[in-house]
């Protein structure tokens, strides 16, 4: 792990907000916002040193505009794809994908990265 350069934090927001039956089929682009002001405001429990978070959004989400401590990235396509290419031009980084999804586990794990429940982000 480099500890010079912050961990990069790639959260699936999809996966993460559809983790919770709370009605964000209603609103998917509020639901993403009310997670990036989460994450904005709360950062990511058990990561210790700083991190630099990205949020991938997709479909109705997209267009989700990036706050301070949270760069949010639109899928133009698929959000795993989206999430992988992130992944893989992060370099040596430390890289930590958050998601349930076991495909895209299997796939930022084959690129070198941890990977953590959405749990590890929502209440």
């Amino acid at each position: 792990m480099n500890t010079n350069t912050p961990v990069l934090v790639v959260v699936d927001a999809a996966n993460v907000v559809g983790s919770v039956p709370d009605g964000w089929w209603r609103d998917r682009r509020g639901a993403a916002e009310r997670l990036r002001d989460r994450l904005a405001s709360e950062g990511v429990p058990d990561v210790s040193g700083p991190v630099e978070i990205v949020l991938v959004v997709e479909g109705a989400a997209r267009g989700v505009e990036s706050v301070p401590g949270v760069r949010v990235s639109s899928a133009p396509g698929s959000g795993d794809d989206h999430i992988v290419e992130v992944v893989a031009s992060a370099g040596d980084r430390s890289v930590l994908v958050v998601t349930a999804d076991r495909e895209l586990r299997r796939r930022v794990a084959d690129l070198g990265a941890e990977v953590a429940g959405p749990r590890s982000v929502r209440p």
